[in-house]
């Protein structure tokens, strides 16, 4: 499966682990490479491992699920991480989202629509079930960006654009003909311009505002 998505699991409970790795190695295009029982054992396997996306909990023993997620985001590390908990709570999604989680689904969510939701965080894709969504919306309503759509340049609201439709920095210097550095920069000014905590928040700005690439 040279082509097939790296996945590792991180869950402090064995028997949501198998489960988890029971379905997805059925899946033709989906390759789990490890398990972890906690973040800190999670921030070195995907070290060691560099999966392309990690199933994250939130509530785990020892080093949490956001502490990892903020690990693994001062690392660099390559990996789209996928939250899979059982916290609905706007105090556990939204720092989750503010750490660098790429999704956040809940564990009941269907078999195959987790396949999906692997397979689109993957693509480059942020995926929120609609409720998470809500939350952060709320959140973003009650103090940050609203009415400044007009303080960005031209080409921020094109660089913001791609953010919404889920390219990474690298895919949109590419398509604007601007080099990484160039990309990275404008990416933090519009964080700025609109008082907006990470990428995810500028993603549901640029929907809720019209603004697509």
């Amino acid at each position: 499966m040279a082509d097939a998505i790296k996945v590792l699991l991180v869950d402090d409970h064995q028997v949501v682990r198998r489960g988890l790795r029971t379905f997805l190695e059925v899946q033709d295009d989906i390759e789990v490479v490890g398990e972890a029982a906690d973040g800190a054992e999670g921030v070195a396997l995907a070290g060691e491992l560099q999966p392309d996306v990690v199933l994250m909990d939130i509530k785990m023993p020892g080093m949490d699920g956001v502490e990892a997620l903020r690990r693994l985001r001062e690392l660099d590390h390559r990996a789209r991480v996928l939250v899979v908990t059982s916290f609905t709570e706007q105090r556990t999604v939204i720092p989750a989202l503010r750490a660098g989680a790429a999704g956040y689904v809940y564990k009941d969510i269907d078999p195959d629509a987790l396949a999906g939701a692997i397979r689109s965080v993957h693509a480059g894709h942020v995926l929120l079930q609609p409720e998470v969504a809500g939350a952060l919306l709320s959140q973003e309503e009650s103090g940050s960006g609203a009415g400044r759509a007009g303080s960005l340049t031209e080409r921020e609201r094109e660089v913001l654009g791609l953010i919404a439709d889920g390219r990474a920095n690298r895919e949109i210097a590419r398509a604007l003909v601007l080099s990484k550095k160039t990309v990275k920069t404008h990416v933090s000014n519009i964080l700025m311009k609109l008082d907006l905590a990470d990428r995810t928040q500028a993603a549901l700005w640029a929907v809720r505002h019209g603004i697509s690439g």
